[in-house]
């Protein structure tokens, strides 16, 4: 049975906040704390609150002094009588990303356990239309993880978007878009120039376990390559741009043994060339490569079958380049830089703009740039299993090829 949130739970005055029929949600957690508010239901309120991610300021010298811990700053009062509060905002509350303060992420269930002080009331997303304070008692902590543990969290294959604050059309939205299959993945706003992510001290080891980023002189160097297409293996792109001669050349379907036969005189004769320079490989080493390039082969024919199967390509259609998966990753890099300071919010957005045009230039529809962003993707990570790493981003081209408040049906991709 629900705790008795009304009695417990609601702001510090008694009085009744007037309602705002005109306020314009950013997102859908807004709004819906925004509703349960007017109605007076707290229960619902924080049922809400149990599946969005909270942020908190902390000074930057304290996260990079201790990136483990959470600093908590009782930087707000509430109404009168005034309760010292902890204010926490949820993403669509947050300002755009600044050198100092930053921000730390947690969820409701998280504060239940790590609250600091009795004394400290809990303020939510304070001076906006959806704002509310509630005192944090052991009693009342005992209510926030009653709620955390009956609703689900994190939120995970949802597309996300920000109503207010961040673009929906125009090319800054487009390259944004780039990006969306990974923000569907993860249920993080599509949309959001001003990233904030994971928060700080997150995003910066997001950067350097995954990328091994940790100055912003690796970051420009990593986006750069993305944005280039040069981060994706040189191999993949040797194998797919023979057969996107061919199909040029003919006009048509490539066969498998053709693509395979031209693909190991080409390095055949690359090999022999090399034996007129100064460089040379063994036959073991042509042999070698040879044979991997047909595995390669063999396993991108078995991905497109089960990419038609699934509705990613159309029949008779193939994956021209797997650039995409690089387009896709810039854009997101963007904003993980902003996240982790390594850049600046102006930084980002040109980022962002170029990972839209390099996207536009080489790819003729969200279809086809998805299909090969799935392809890269599935390459390097997935191993021909067919799990999570390809069954998520399947997930995320259905809802984006579906949903009617999706980008990639709202925004042209030429």
């Amino acid at each position: 049975m629900s705790p008795d949130l009304t009695a417990n739970q609601g702001a510090p005055n008694d009085e009744a906040t007037p309602p705002v029929p005109s306020w314009h949600a950013p997102t859908a957690i807004e709004r819906g704390l925004y509703e349960a508010k007017m109605r007076g239901d707290w229960a619902a309120y924080f049922d809400v609150l149990a599946t969005a991610d909270l942020y908190h300021a902390m000074s930057r010298a304290q996260a990079d002094a201790k990136p483990g811990w959470l600093h908590y700053n009782a930087a707000y009062w509430g109404p009168p009588p005034g309760p010292k509060c902890l204010a926490f905002f949820t993403a669509g509350m947050l300002p755009a990303p600044v050198p100092d303060p930053v921000f730390f992420e947690v969820d409701l269930g998280k504060l239940a356990e790590d609250w600091p002080q009795d004394d400290e009331w809990l303020a939510i997303n304070p001076g906006t239309p959806c704002e509310a304070f509630f005192p944090a008692t052991a009693a009342h902590r005992q209510a926030w993880r009653w709620h955390a543990d009956r609703m689900p969290y994190p939120p995970r294959n949802q597309l996300r978007t920000l109503w207010a604050g961040g673009p929906l059309n125009g090319p800054v939205a487009h390259g944004l878009a780039c990006g969306a299959l990974l923000c569907v993945k993860n249920a993080s706003l599509w949309n959001a120039m001003g990233w904030h992510g994971t928060g700080y001290v997150r995003e910066r080891r997001r950067l350097e376990e995954w990328w091994e980023i940790t100055s912003r002189e690796d970051w420009l160097r990593v986006e750069e390559g993305l944005l280039r297409g040069r981060m994706s293996s040189p191999v993949w792109s040797f194998v797919l741009g023979i057969r996107s001669a061919l199909a040029l050349d003919y006009g048509g379907v490539v066969e498998v043994d053709h693509w395979r036969r031209v693909t190991t005189r080409v390095i055949q004769q690359q090999a022999a060339e090399k034996e007129n320079g100064t460089a040379s490989l063994s036959h073991a080493e042509t042999d070698a490569e040879i044979a991997g390039a047909q595995r390669l082969i063999g396993r991108i024919t078995r991905y497109e079958a089960r990419f038609r199967a699934d509705g990613l390509l159309p029949e008779g259609r193939f994956v021209h380049s797997v650039e995409a998966w690089d387009y896709g990753r810039a854009s997101k890099m963007a904003r993980w830089g902003l996240g982790a300071r390594f850049c600046d919010l102006a930084e980002a957005e040109q980022a962002v703009l170029r990972a839209g045009r390099v996207s536009r230039i080489n790819y003729r529809s969200w279809e086809e740039f998805s299909a090969a962003y799935i392809l890269g993707r599935c390459l390097h990570f997935d191993e021909e299993e067919f799990g999570d790493w390809y069954g998520e981003m399947l997930n995320a081209h259905r809802i984006l090829t579906t949903d009617p408040d999706s980008p990639w049906l709202n925004i042209p991709f030429k």
